[in-house]
């Protein structure tokens, strides 16, 4: 009798992960399909494309560096009426983008966007510390993760794919309303994150002295700087791909768009399987692994191959992505202690970091030949995955610690 109101919970919880992967998927999904469509922006508003790309960063940036107020507000106010807020605001403000008459007011708008939507993705990944016990975190974190790289993939696709038939103002209203319906779906289940998430209360010495102790650990330390070398070289590797596909392939943005589809395609299909292998054998053996596929999908991409070979190295790239960021996200989790939305503020801010970072690093490269700069992305990263080896190599498969609802790793106490 005692196991019905249980199996009750684990469903509802099942429904709201998927919720909240959705709307993971659309905020990605706007975040990327920008890219595709800069060319028809610089025509429309009669600027050069450089100044309309402008409009990317514009959005990053500012998401970045707003997840780590969110944090804060989640754990102070709780988390559910902080989320609740951040998805109504990057509705509206997304739909309110489509009414730019020039792009200047475009780059407004996605600034805003960016600070108004920051508070749905980590806050969802902190549910999940929430919700799911650790030796359980790994398949609904790559639900998260696989709707993540969804979103940047499908984004970037049919953001060329729709823009000739819809345009671009449809786009953005789209998109406000599919955030809006997510919403409308997510509010029945907001008692879920009353319950998981109590807020905390606190202030600026508790903020800052939080940040220290999260960063001062060595398993808090090796875990972010990761997670920020990580997400350089996928965004370095991914963002240039469309100039890769266009000046080898000489593709256009549809084809372009098509080429790049396959970086979702592990994510959606493999992303709660892989979660389930890291409960099942740990964190330890599929980080190197995820980091050397990262490695091996870059380096597949710098010889002369056929189209078919170089989209099957995004694909490669992809899966190194969904094996190594929500792993790392799994062991955020658990260094947050009362304040678990700093925690995972502060591993979204890194990450994000990371992508304006490495795109950045990646541009600067590109001015001695996209092979070199792969080279150097590959090395790296392959580098990473060697080192992976011996630094996480205790992250094993998690067993219930005596703190009741908090968990470790099998090595015993918390890995240092």
């Amino acid at each position: 009798m005692a196991a019905t109101p249980q199996t009750q919970q684990d469903i509802e919880r099942e429904r709201l992960i998927r919720v909240l992967a959705a709307a993971t998927f659309v905020i990605f999904f706007q975040a990327f399909m920008v890219a595709p469509i800069i060319p028809t922006l610089a025509r429309a508003f009669e600027v050069s494309p450089q100044d309309a790309g402008l409009i990317v960063p514009a959005y990053l940036v500012p998401y970045g560096v707003a997840t780590l107020i969110y944090g804060l507000l989640a754990d102070r106010y709780g988390l559910a009426r902080i989320m609740a807020g951040s998805l109504l605001a990057f509705a509206i403000l997304t739909a309110l983008t489509a009414t730019a008459h020039s792009v200047e007011e475009l780059a407004l708008w996605r600034v805003v966007t960016g600070l108004g939507a920051a508070g749905v993705v980590p806050l969802a990944l902190t549910l999940v510390g929430k919700l799911f016990p650790y030796e359980r975190r790994g398949r609904p974190l790559g639900w998260l993760f696989g709707a993540m790289a969804g979103g940047m993939a499908f984004g970037s696709t049919f953001g060329a794919v729709l823009e000739p038939y819809v345009g671009w103002r449809g786009l953005f209203l789209a998109v406000g309303l599919a955030g809006l319906a997510v919403l409308l779906v997510l509010i029945p289940r907001r008692h879920l994150l009353v319950g998981a998430a109590p807020a905390a209360g606190g202030g600026l010495g508790a903020l800052l002295q939080g940040y220290g102790s999260l960063l001062r650990t060595p398993r808090g330390a090796r875990t972010y700087s990761f997670v920020l070398a990580n997400s350089m070289f996928h965004s370095g590797v991914f963002t240039w791909l469309g100039l890769y596909f266009e000046q080898r392939y000489s593709l256009g943005p549809v084809g372009v768009g098509l080429a790049l589809l396959g970086y979702g395609i592990p994510g959606f299909l493999f992303g709660p399987m892989i979660g389930r292998m890291a409960d099942r054998h740990g964190r330890g053996p599929l980080l190197p692994l995820g980091l050397a596929l990262g490695a091996i999908g870059a380096a597949a991409l710098i010889p002369d191959t056929p189209l078919i070979v170089a989209a099957i190295a995004v694909t490669v790239l992809s899966l190194g992505y969904d094996t190594t960021q929500p792993l790392f996200a799994g062991i955020v989790t658990t260094l947050g202690g009362p304040r678990p939305g700093q925690a995972m503020g502060l591993n979204v801010f890194t990450l994000f970091l990371g992508f304006g970072l490495g795109s950045l690093v990646f541009g600067e490269v590109l001015h001695v030949g996209i092979g070199t700069a792969l080279t150097l992305f590959a090395v790296v990263e392959f580098a990473l995955a060697l080192l992976a080896i011996s630094l996480f190599r205790a992250e094993r498969p998690a067993i219930a610690s005596q703190s009741g609802g908090s968990h470790a790793p099998r090595s015993g106490a918390q890995v240092p």
